[in-house]
């Protein structure tokens, strides 16, 4: 075969195979098993809406260091008072005597020495008085951190509302954490009415976003404290004690101050004294309690909204768990609002 033959022969063979790739099928991209429509099309997978109705546990935590109210102050200084005196606190012990002695020559006398009686007891400290510094300085550490740092225990009662859902929050008492100490109080037992915010909206995304919107929480502030004093600090430094009374009693040796009084200026029985030193302590005491009850003259109002994470532990599409939640909003005492300082709450289904 010539060379030109044989291209021309070539050429024959290329288009007779062109042209037989023409005529082969195609295959529709549409009808084969890889169209898509199989269980692997995700689905299944879109999030599930979580029911959120029922009633559920909270607490909430606040650091109100940066709100808190001033007359806190005043009732911290009124701890401190008793060991701020280079005489103290034994001058202290007698400035409560002698406010409960009736008038006459034995309060004038007493008043008279006191700077000299005062030194005399010190002198006598240990049989006297031996705990009473550090317990008066123990009540003004606790009792300033119980202030800026407590607790609130709360139920949640959501229901549904439309699309969405309402609460009734209500707060039932207090969480203190006083010295890696934990423990709960319930307002019931001492006669403090729970506090309730009705009609509070809710929501809830289909990921779980819970949130809570703006409701107000008026607080017995004062009373919170006293709670919180007698039933977990007092008890705390002196198991025998369940009030500040009757700490001071057990801190301060009233026969052997009276003794001591009598000795020290030579007049008058210990008897008096001694009933004096007795009458003075729960003096004192009483002074700090009104200083904490003036705490309530205002208020303390949380203006609060929160958000959090809601979580199915079971999945039977219920909400079980509120995890992370903060709270935003304001404090205010006595009419002026502030920024709500760090604020966390968490709660669980009941």
């Amino acid at each position: 075969m010539t060379l030109k033959n044989f291209s021309f022969a070539f050429i024959l063979a290329l288009g007779a195979s062109a042209a037989g790739c023409a005529t082969d099928p195609v295959a529709d991209p549409g009808t084969g098993s890889g169209s898509g429509s199989g269980s692997g099309s995700g689905s299944d997978d879109a999030p599930k809406s979580l029911d959120a109705t029922g009633k559920y546990n909270v607490q909430s935590t606040f650091d109100i260091a940066a709100n808190m109210p001033g007359t806190v102050g005043t009732v911290v200084n009124g701890f401190i008072a008793a060991t701020d005196d280079p005489d103290d606190p034994t001058k202290w012990i007698l400035d409560q005597a002698i406010a409960q002695m009736p008038s006459g020559t034995l309060k004038t006398l007493l008043q008279g020495a006191e700077p000299f009686v005062a030194g005399y007891l010190n002198d006598r400290l240990l049989s006297i008085a031996p705990d009473f510094v550090n317990t008066m300085l123990q009540l003004s550490n606790h009792f300033g951190d119980m202030a800026k740092h407590f607790g609130l225990n709360e139920t949640f009662e959501i229901a549904k509302s439309g699309a969405d859902y309402n609460s009734t929050n209500t707060v039932f008492g207090a969480h203190f954490k006083i010295d890696a100490v934990d423990q709960d109080v319930a307002f019931a037992d001492y006669q403090v009415p729970n506090v309730v915010a009705n009609n509070v909206g809710v929501t809830m995304d289909v990921y779980g976003k819970l949130t809570i919107a703006d409701h107000k929480l008026p607080l017995a502030y004062g009373k919170i404290l006293r709670i919180g004093l007698d039933a977990v600090i007092i008890p705390m430094i002196d198991s025998n004690a369940s009030n500040l009374g009757e700490l001071l009693a057990d801190k301060v040796d009233c026969n052997a101050v009276g003794q001591n009084i009598a000795n020290a200026i030579g007049f008058g029985g210990a008897s008096a004294y001694t009933a004096a030193c007795t009458a003075g302590l729960q003096f004192g005491a009483n002074a700090i309690y009104q200083k904490i009850a003036a705490i309530d003259a205002s208020a303390l109002e949380f203006s609060l909204n929160g958000t959090a994470k809601g979580v199915d532990t079971n999945s039977d599409s219920k909400l079980d768990k509120i995890q992370t939640g903060a709270w935003a909003g304001t404090l205010s005492y006595s009419g002026t609002p502030a920024p709500l300082a760090a604020a966390t709450f968490n709660g669980a289904r009941m």
